[in-house]
């Protein structure tokens, strides 16, 4: 990863993260976290596909390049051993809340997450992969996150229940793209806890008054 983002370039809306996940430049965790979201919007894959198959039109009609020393490329690729399989994945439990593709990134379920209280009302597992902070997050139901921006890209990727904040609503599916031009306070909707699977690559600057600031940290 650079040090200008999890990319060189912004991504600023689902179209851009979609073209880099096809170009194949995002960081694996965010890897993982579109084709979460694309398991749980199969619809959105029409424009994947449609990435790909432009994709696949302009390699055809570039021009080739002479590969050097192709003999001894050729002679290592024949004499290497033979890749050892992957594992298969375990059978996803009926009525799993996680996708496949998180599931197996972080090896449970929703219902054995390792929780860890940070504030009230809110609790999160996280571990750091391929230079990013990759976490799972549980909001209680009516709170609010305290005001912040971010010193680099987050993606968050809404498993169940939603969260609104001042850009709208994000529900089961969705993926919210915020950078420093993003100033929110995510508030978890009242019917059901926020259950979210987030990728960043810079830590998060607390933004308000100190009075709300004070009020969002307690919860």
């Amino acid at each position: 990863m650079t040090e200008t983002g999890m990319i060189d370039e912004q991504i600023d809306t689902i179209d851009a993260l979609m073209a880099h996940y096809v170009a194949g430049s995002l960081p694996e965790p965010a890897r993982v976290l579109v084709r979460s979201h694309l398991e749980m919007k199969p619809d959105n894959r029409g424009l994947v596909e449609s990435l790909e198959l432009l994709a696949g039109e302009a390699l055809e009609s570039a021009s080739g390049t002479a590969i050097a020393d192709r003999d001894r490329r050729l002679q290592a690729i024949f004499s290497s051993a033979s890749p050892v399989a992957a594992p298969r994945a375990a059978a996803r439990p009926e009525n799993a809340l996680f996708p496949q593709a998180l599931r197996d990134l972080v090896g449970f379920e929703a219902d054995n997450v390792p929780w860890r209280r940070r504030l009230p009302g809110f609790k999160d597992y996280c571990l750091d992969m391929d230079g990013c902070e990759v976490s799972l997050m549980w909001i209680r139901p009516g709170r609010a996150l305290p005001a912040h921006t971010h010193k680099g890209m987050e993606l968050i990727l809404i498993l169940d229940g939603a969260f609104n904040d001042e850009r709208g609503r994000f529900g089961p599916g969705d993926i919210s793209i915020a950078d420093e031009t993003v100033d929110h306070r995510p508030v978890a909707e009242k019917d059901r806890p926020c259950i979210a699977f987030a990728v960043s690559d810079g830590p998060v600057r607390l933004t308000g008054s100190l009075r709300q600031m004070i009020g969002d940290l307690i919860g």
